[in-house]
């Protein structure tokens, strides 16, 4: 069976300029540079990295909220990169997102259950009233929500029931994929257990393909199959959630899984290296590997040769690192080997 969305070599580069009037453009933020993988029927692709990696971008490039600089995005085989107009609009019906802060991506001007009902409006799929009113009081409880809350105002629900009105809104025309953009992590942690349980029950419900993006690294482990490393907006890593924490080949994922706080650090003998030194910036990216900069395994090659994606000898994962990482050196910086 094929993937339901295949990215390939995806770019996206914003411009810099200079000047009020006469903008002249001086260099480029090379957001997403060379981005390839496939996201499965019914899996949920994690997509994890540090902060301004990539990531959202990714994800609005998928849904078409940006336009991409160079590139392809296949659904369901089809390339929909240069897609405008009503095949665009027939297509994300298909496609919907979960928006990262559940306070700025509701109206505060309108109710809950107008909120809700707009995509059946934009796409005219319940016209009767009364019709519409019931399927969105549906998919309220659906979410954990009180339906007799239809006419109350986003100001009136705490942050984790923003977030579900956020995904009964996203629910509404029974996507094939949704994209969930950090969707916790603007929620309290006493309710983030609630919406990531709340987000896997729905995908068993209803089928769902899920990408997840995230930047705590055990959130992911616990919604996702598959997930993909991101480092100054390319791929360094991709393979299965087992196979990525219990065995990391690039040096860069073995530093996020060693920088994540264990429970009893009194028990935990080994000495962790974390990485030192700040995320070079994206508009002047070091260049062949971009890690190389921050490695401690660091040689020539990494500074004149890019390391492709691909499964090394012996590997469980795809990894771009021409040095990936031993069970030895896997040990000493504190990530405890599965395989």
């Amino acid at each position: 069976m094929s993937a339901l969305v295949e990215v390939r070599d995806l770019v996206k580069h914003f411009p810099l300029t200079r000047g009020i009037v006469l903008q002249r453009r001086f260099g480029e933020v090379k957001a997403v540079d060379g981005v390839s993988f496939d996201i499965e029927r019914g899996e949920t692709l994690g997509i994890v990295g540090e902060t301004g990696c990539g990531k959202s971008t990714t994800a609005r490039l998928i849904m078409r909220l940006l336009e991409s600089t160079s590139g392809s995005i296949k659904y369901e085989g089809r390339d929909i990169t240069r897609v405008k107009g009503a095949e665009l609009k027939a297509i994300r019906r298909d496609m919907q997102m979960i928006f990262q802060d559940p306070y700025s991506s509701l109206n505060p001007r309108k109710t809950v259950g107008s909120i809700i009902s707009e995509p059946f409006i934009i796409h005219r799929v319940e016209s009767d009233k009364a019709a519409r009113k019931l399927a969105v009081q549906e998919l309220m409880e659906t979410v954990g929500l009180n339906p007799e809350h239809y006419n109350r105002f986003p100001h009136e629900f705490s942050g984790g029931q923003r977030q579900r009105i956020g995904v009964a809104r996203a629910l509404a025309l029974k996507p094939k994929l949704l994209i969930a953009d950090e969707p916790v992590s603007a929620l309290d942690v006493s309710i983030q257990a609630q919406v990531l349980n709340l987000l896997r029950d729905l995908q068993r419900r209803f089928g769902l393909t899920v990408v997840f993006i995230a930047h705590d690294l055990s959130v992911v482990r616990h919604m996702c199959d598959r997930v993909a490393v991101m480092y100054l907006g390319k791929v360094v890593e991709l393979g299965g959630g087992d196979a990525l924490y219990g065995a990391p080949q690039h040096p860069y994922t073995g530093a996020l899984l060693a920088a994540v706080p264990v429970p009893d650090p009194a028990r935990h003998h080994t000495e962790r290296r974390l990485l030192t030194g700040d995320v070079p910036s994206p508009a002047n990216p070091p260049k062949a590997c971009r890690f190389h900069t921050r490695c401690p395994k660091a040689q020539e090659r990494c500074s004149v040769e890019e390391p492709l994606l691909r499964v090394p000898e012996g590997g469980r994962t795809e990894v771009a690192c021409h040095f990936p990482l031993t069970e030895g050196e896997l040990a000493q910086m504190g990530v405890r080997s599965a395989g």
